[in-house]
Formats: structure tokens, C-alpha cells, sequence
């Protein structure tokens, strides 16, 4: 037990002084056992006495270390992540919503500091300390109603996209076994001087019992680009994983804002009321344009102020 080291600790200080103050009680303990007693009785207390401060200290030692333990976990928080949206149904006005939605994140994310970069047209790495902390609420089917442009008896259009938060661990739980991965290598497209369209730079890999296929194209290099490839279909086969787990238990999973399901619908953008409701918890916004500008503070924070 490193005592000092727990001191310093504010969480854990009030423990480490509480042990220091037995471990000098059971010094004076065997101090005194040592000595003759003129009677067994007085042996059989100091023994119990002993035993009793024993048992205190590993509790305490166990209290210690589910502190260290939650503290790494927070520690440990992803700092990097992979926003995907992709279009639902609603053809043309859905393809329009989902690249909305797209650079509402990227504004967003580059108002708060973070650093991000489209991977593919709708995935999007963002990097930062508190990234995925503020997002991870994001996932899930975002409805939007309006009038498009191309409407001449001014209907009311309802188009849907998905957006799932992927955040990118350092230590995977799990392994994939290569035999399950077919991967493929082609020309990266789009600019990126006389590199691009003629080294097979760009990486396709299908996991196979899934189905889930990525695709990585914004490093210069074949190897880079593997790599992101499977950064991605790693978070991805993680969060199909924790979709599964929190569909069994959620029943148990009170408190919790959804089950994090890219099924679940969870918000409406409607244009012509000016209003964006997040329907898990039953709240509203205003100032849609604003919030499709970048300004999602309000949502994001609301959100996180549940949880605490």
C-alpha cells in the first residue's frame, strides 16, 4: 500500500489515513502480544482485536482499489471517435439531410476545439479529450420535416438518416479471427496530387459474418489507410456488440438515454415550426438553423446534465 501516494488522492485520502491509524494500532497490538499476559483471556481479546483490525484493513484496501480502478476508466476514455451518418429513406431530400447533418458535427466539433478529418464523404475522425463524452448520445435514426426546394405545392416532406458515434479504443476487447476478413485494393479517388488514381492506396475490408464493410481512403499510403480500415471496423463490430448486450438488458437499463440502436428514432428537425425535439427525453429547441450551424451546446449539454 503506498499510503502517501493515496494521500494526495482526494478521493482516496480520508481511506489512506483511516488504514495508517490501524496499521499503528495493530503495531501496539503485536507490541503487546509479545509480551507475557498473566491472563489467557487477555491473549484471546488482543487476538480478536488483531483479527478485527485485519479485516478492517482489507476492506479499506478493497474500497482503495475500486477507486483506482473507476479512475483509469475515466482515464481511459476514448479521446478519438468515428462520426458516420448515413442517408435513411426520403432519396434526394434524405442524401441532403445526411450531408446537413454531417457538417452540423464537423462545425460542431471544430467550435470545441477538437481536431477532425473526413475519412469518407460520411465519416467523419474527430480527436479531443471530451469528444465522445459529449457525442455519445448522437447515435441513432435524426428525422427532419420541411418543404424541399423542389416542391411546387409546398408539401411537407419527411426524410430520416442515421448516425452512429464510434469511438476508437486504445485496447480492443475483443479479436477477429483474419479468416473472416475479406479485403480488398483499389485507386484512391477525389484530389491529392500524383499520388492518387495511381498506387492502389485505398482499402476495402468486409467482416464476413457480418456484413459490416469500411472502407478508408484519406492516407497517402496503403499500410495507413489498412490501418484505419480496421480502427473502424473494430469500434464498429465493438458497437454492434454493445447494441446486442444493451438489447438483452434493457429492461435493467433505467436512467440511460437509449440503448445507443442506429435503429432507434431519436430526434426531429422540424423546419417549419422552427423546433428539433429529442424524443427519448421528451425536450425541445429553437433556433433550428443556429443548431444546424454548429450551435448544438444546448442539446449536448442537456443531454450530459441527465446523466450526472
Amino acid at each position: 500500500m503506498n499510503l502517501e501516494e493515496y494521500k494526495k488522492n482526494h478521493k482516496t485520502a480520508y481511506l489512506a489515513q483511516m488504514y495508517e491509524k490501524l496499521m499503528k494500532n495493530e503495531a501496539e497490538l503485536l507490541s503487546l502480544m509479545e509480551k507475557d499476559f498473566s491472563m489467557k483471556e487477555m491473549k484471546e481479546l488482543a487476538q480478536n482485536d488483531l483479527n478485527s483490525i485485519k479485516e478492517q484493513k482489507k476492506n479499506i484496501e478493497e474500497q482503495i482499489k475500486i477507486i483506482i480502478e473507476s479512475e483509469k476508466e475515466e482515464i481511459e476514455l476514448p479521446t478519438e471517435l468515428i462520426l458516420e451518418v448515413r442517408a435513411g429513406t426520403g432519396g434526394d431530400e434524405a442524401t441532403l439531410f445526411a450531408q446537413e447533418l454531417f457538417q452540423m458535427y464537423k462545425k460542431y466539433a471544430e467550435s470545441q476545439g477538437w481536431s477532425t478529418r473526413i475519412i469518407e464523404d460520411s465519416v467523419l475522425e474527430i480527436k479531443g479529450k471530451t469528444a465522445f463524452n459529449a457525442l455519445k448520445y448522437e447515435t441513432g435514426v435524426h428525422r427532419v420535416q420541411r418543404i424541399p426546394e423542389t416542391e411546387k405545392i409546398g408539401r411537407v416532406h419527411t426524410s430520416t438518416a442515421s448516425v452512429a458515434i464510434l469511438p476508437i479504443r486504445k485496447k480492443v476487447k475483443f479479436e477477429v479471427n483474419p479468416a473472416d476478413l475479406h479485403m480488398e485494393f483499389s485507386r484512391a479517388g477525389g484530389k491529392g496530387g500524383q499520388n492518387v488514381n495511381k498506387v492502389e492506396t485505398a482499402v476495402r475490408i468486409l467482416h464476413i459474418p457480418t456484413g459490416i464493410d469500411v472502407r478508408a481512403t484519406a492516407e497517402r499510403s496503403q499500410s495507413a489507410n489498412r490501418e484505419q480500415a480496421m480502427s473502424i471496423l473494430m469500434a464498429k463490430l465493438e458497437a454492434l456488440k454493445e447494441e446486442q448486450e444493451a438489447k438483452k438488458f434493457s429492461a435493467n437499463r433505467k436512467g440511460q438515454i437509449g440503448t445507443g440502436d442506429r435503429s432507434e428514432k431519436i430526434r426531429t428537425y422540424n423546419f417549419p415550426q422552427d423546433r428539433i425535439t429529442d424524443h427519448r427525453v421528451k425536450e425541445s429547441w429553437s433556433n433550428i438553423h443556429s443548431i444546424m450551424n454548429g450551435k448544438l451546446d444546448p442539446i449536448i449539454e442537456y443531454l450530459q446534465n441527465l446523466q450526472k
